[in-house]
């Protein structure tokens, strides 16, 4: 019989966060091993738990949520989050400049679809959250990869952002608070981003799925203030991991800037986003309640909170290994850290956290997995409790020390 291939547009796509390194996993634990899984940004698991409200009122329109709604999403869920951003300056935001759809993720190839033509190249970060450079290629674009400065605070270099623009370069994707590094981007840099996509008349598309989860002093500036009435932005973000709602797949874009230019990319968003029919309903009944309701999330992120004391401590226990550095995050639930070189000879970062995995039956993420262009990085979750990070880092730094 012939053989039944896979798509030839999936050759140069990865999603390494479950990719290779998950199956090995699958296959320890089927062997009866425990594996502890720091590779997602799922917290449930952890004994993070949706704030009541918003159960209660998901289940209470149950009920009414049997049949299809509006392909943008319900009414209700569009008008809170256009008044989510018109209470943070972004004044003209109306409900018809919001799509509701299952999780971030889902828009950002629904975008991606609407608006990339074979041959163009957009901008992502270096290191990103892969779904933005597999979604480009899926897409039928070219993801090109701009650093962000390890030495700075992992923020993007700006110079070479500008460097890697040509005439084929369609739009700039900014990842902020930036998963995986835990950056949190100045208003300034988050300025500088917007001049140089104002210059070369890019668009923009701001991942800020993380704005609420910030640390200490820093400060979540929204791209689409910067790109005011003169640059098209499109801000994407969601109630997954500020509301502890993963599996609900409660995300949003929201349009912003001169539409009257994008009125044919825009009729495209429409047609795809009517194809799907509509995303999931009684997730969408979660969203008015979240946005305007008490924000449990800032108690977690303070001195005290879990979220907080969490990832502080493990950006200090890294940071006592010999040979590892971690520029201390100032967002999200992820610590990046740098594996020396010269401490460590690692040619292949997938096959060093798999003998990782095997030995020690802690699953991590390579950097390589994130677009990051050298073998010396990787991303741990930080969402287990103190007691389980202690003992996790411990036993990383066990397994390094038998490659050092």
């Amino acid at each position: 019989m012939r053989q039944i291939r896979q798509s030839k547009k999936l050759h140069d796509v990865r999603y390494d966060v479950r990719g290779p390194i998950l199956v090995e996993a699958q296959r320890l634990e089927a062997e009866g091993h425990r594996i502890l899984r720091l590779n997602i940004g799922n917290t449930a698991p952890f004994g993070f738990e949706a704030p009541e409200a918003i159960l209660a009122d998901v289940t209470r329109h149950l009920a009414d949520s049997q049949g299809y709604s509006d392909s943008r999403g319900i009414f209700s869920a569009r008008t809170a989050v256009a008044q989510y951003y018109q209470q943070r300056g972004l004044t003209k935001t109306a409900v018809d400049d919001v799509f509701i759809g299952n999780g971030v993720s889902e828009l950002i190839s629904m975008v991606l679809q609407a608006f990339v033509d074979e041959g163009n190249e957009i901008l992502v970060p270096a290191p990103d959250y892969p779904l933005w450079t597999g979604a480009v290629t899926l897409s039928g674009g070219t993801p090109v990869h701009y650093l962000c400065d390890e030495s700075n605070g992992w923020n993007p270099d700006l110079a070479d952002v500008e460097a890697k623009i040509t005439e084929h370069t369609q739009a700039l994707v900014i990842i902020n608070p930036n998963n995986p590094t835990g950056a949190v981007y100045s208003k300034e840099v988050v300025a500088g981003l917007i001049d140089i996509a104002r210059r070369h008349e890019l668009v923009v598309m701001a991942d800020e799925i993380y704005e609420k989860i910030i640390f200490d002093d820093a400060v979540h500036h929204h791209a689409a203030a910067a790109a005011g009435d003169d640059v098209l932005c499109l801000t994407f973000s969601g109630l997954s991991k500020a509301y502890r709602v993963c599996g609900y797949r409660a995300g949003w874009v929201m349009i912003s800037g001169p539409q009257e230019v994008a009125t044919d990319f825009l009729e495209g968003l429409t047609l795809i986003a009517n194809m799907r029919m509509c995303a999931n309903v009684p997730g969408q009944h979660a969203i008015q309640t979240a946005l305007g309701g008490y924000q449990s999330i800032e108690e977690l992120i303070v001195p005290g909170g879990r979220l907080y004391d969490q990832i502080m401590l493990a950006d200090r226990l890294l940071n006592e290994i010999p040979g590892v550095s971690s520029v201390r995050p100032q967002g999200a639930l992820y610590c990046f850290p740098r594996l020396d070189p010269e401490v460590y000879k690692i040619d292949d970062d997938q096959e060093f956290v798999i003998d990782l995995l095997r030995a020690k039956k802690i699953l991590v993420t390579h950097g390589t997995g994130f677009n990051w262009p050298t073998p010396d990085h990787f991303r741990l979750v930080t969402l287990p409790d103190v007691g389980m990070l202690e003992e996790a880092i411990g036993r990383i730094a066990d397994f390094l020390a038998t490659r050092r």
